[in-house]
């Protein structure tokens, strides 16, 4: 009986296999990576000439043909054929025709595929996450400007879709703003993980011959290497890490978002978008339709989405090198922050151009009662009641207001004198001028100068802050920047020495 072994005459690779498989994995890996692997084959042919593993002589003759190759052929222009299995043996396949088999083999001494591989994406990944944050603070910008702006701008703020309290749209803002720093620092912690070359590590557990992984890593651009050998092929958290700072930046997004569409209803009109940013309606004449607002939305949703599907696709894998993590999944990923920057462009300009309209802020105002939590604030301070007493009294008062379809300040006294009276037994000391001025927007707003309110030196206070956190931000991008420009530099001129000497 012959074995299916002995039987199995078929070539390789299967045609099916080819087309859904070994094709989009080489199609995706000369679009993400090819720029990539020729960085990390030059600094690891460094590498192996400084450590003495490969003689000055043949690694100048390496250096030159990889420069040559850097120039001569387009990754853009290759298309698989099925001679090689992937790209990385093609770029091999290519070296060794310049240089002969034995000297074209002698690069890939001590190193494997895995270890390129999670290498390039995460090579891919900084240069994405970068981009990524660089939008995040121009966002950021734009909502401390717009903050500074309308520190003083009344808004009706709402809880559980109901006007509930006056307060500025600097101060909302400001809590936007906050949120979006801490996500920065997510995502810039993420990076952090990212930033740890796998070079090295070979397949599983390194090697016997005597490599310089920290050489190799500085000549990246990464902060240093992965310690365990066996984490830099199996722990994809560098991974998990990014895609979960992503999903949760843009669902925080997406909730302001909501509001400025809600804001931006016919009824509500609280936020105005200038008619560059609006579409009319094919046949109702009427209609401004905010539709940013609508796109900001779904694309965000979009992103959290795709992030989403990064971790699901790593769930439940086993605990080693895997193509779950690897090729297409990467790129699948890449998807997420295509859309994440659109999003961040978007709600840029967005924030930039909206305004608050006053003359709708003030109609809701009046017709929403919001400003009576203050009134019941002022009759403990002013009149000595308990806070349950107070929120009695304002509760009639409102009712009363607003079954007249009434304006608080102006016709809220008289219904104030007599729930006050009958609750209390006597007089309030409050005349008609002065609840007149403790339930204005204008008043409220001012006396809440608490750490973190909207009053005018608190809110100012706050702002200058949100300014250092994202200065402090900006300047920690451009000494990532600079070190990994220097290191870049620093490859430059290592390969072109070598080369030099061939």
């Amino acid at each position: 009986m012959t074995t299916p072994q002995a039987r199995d005459r078929t070539k390789f690779p299967d045609p099916v296999y080819t087309s859904t498989v070994l094709k989009p994995l080489f199609d995706g890996a000369k679009q993400h990576h090819a720029r990539a692997l020729q960085k990390v084959d030059r600094a690891h042919l460094v590498m192996l000439v400084e450590t003495g593993i490969v003689p000055a002589e043949q690694g100048g003759r390496i250096a030159a043909a990889l420069e040559a190759i850097a120039h001569e052929i387009d990754p853009e222009t290759l298309t698989y054929t099925g001679e090689v299995e992937d790209f990385f043996f093609l770029m091999e396949k290519e070296l060794k025709a310049r240089v002969g088999p034995d000297l074209g083999g002698r690069l890939h001494t001590a190193r494997s595929r895995n270890d390129i591989d999670h290498t390039l994406f995460k090579l891919g990944l900084k240069e994405r996450i970068d981009a990524l944050l660089a939008k995040s603070r121009a966002l950021l910008a734009a909502l401390i400007k717009t903050a500074e702006r309308d520190k003083a701008t009344l808004i009706v703020a709402y809880t559980h879709g109901q006007p509930a309290q006056p307060s500025t749209y600097g101060h909302y803002l400001g809590a936007v703003i906050e949120v979006l720093i801490r996500d920065i620092e997510r995502m810039e912690a993420a990076r952090g993980i990212v930033d740890r070359s796998s070079m090295g590590a070979a397949a599983i557990t390194t090697s016997g011959f005597p490599i310089d992984r920290h050489r190799v890593a500085h000549l990246l651009g990464f902060s240093g290497p992965l310690q365990n050998s066996y984490s830099c092929i199996a722990a994809v958290d560098y991974i998990t890490s990014v895609y979960g700072a992503l999903e949760l930046m843009f669902l925080h997004l997406g909730r302001p978002v909501q509001d400025f569409q809600f804001w931006s209803s016919f009824e509500v009109g609280q936020l105005y978008l200038p008619n560059a940013f609006v579409q009319i309606s094919s046949i109702m004449p009427q209609k401004r339709n905010p539709v940013p607002f609508e796109h900001l939305r779904h694309l965000a949703s979009q992103t959290v989405g795709r992030a989403r599907a990064m971790l699901d696709v790593v769930h439940n894998t086993p605990f080693t090198d895997m193509n779950d993590s690897e090729g297409e999944t990467q790129e699948m990923g890449y998807q997420a922050f295509d859309v994440a920057e659109r999003v961040l462009d978007l709600l840029a300009a967005v924030v930039s151009a909206a305004e608050i309209d006053p003359r709708r802020v003030a109609v809701n105002l009046r017709r929403s009662c919001v400003t009576i939590t203050e009134l019941a604030d002022t009759l403990v301070r002013r009149e000595g009641l308990s806070f349950r007493q107070a929120h009695e009294i304002a509760a009639v008062v409102t009712r009363s207001v607003v079954a007249m379809d009434g304006d608080l300040p102006a016709d809220g006294y008289t219904p104030f004198l007599k729930a006050f009276e009958e609750a209390i037994g006597r007089a309030p000391e409050i005349d008609a001028k002065t609840f007149g001025t403790v339930v204005s927007a204008e008043n409220f707003v001012a006396v809440r100068e608490r750490f973190g309110g909207p009053g005018e030196k608190a809110l100012e206070a706050a702002i200058a802050g949100y300014r250092q956190d994202a200065a402090a931000l900006a300047a920690r991008a451009e000494t990532r920047a600079q070190r990994e420009s220097d290191a870049a530099k620093e490859l430059d001129r290592k390969i072109a020495e070598l080369a030099r000497g061939a």
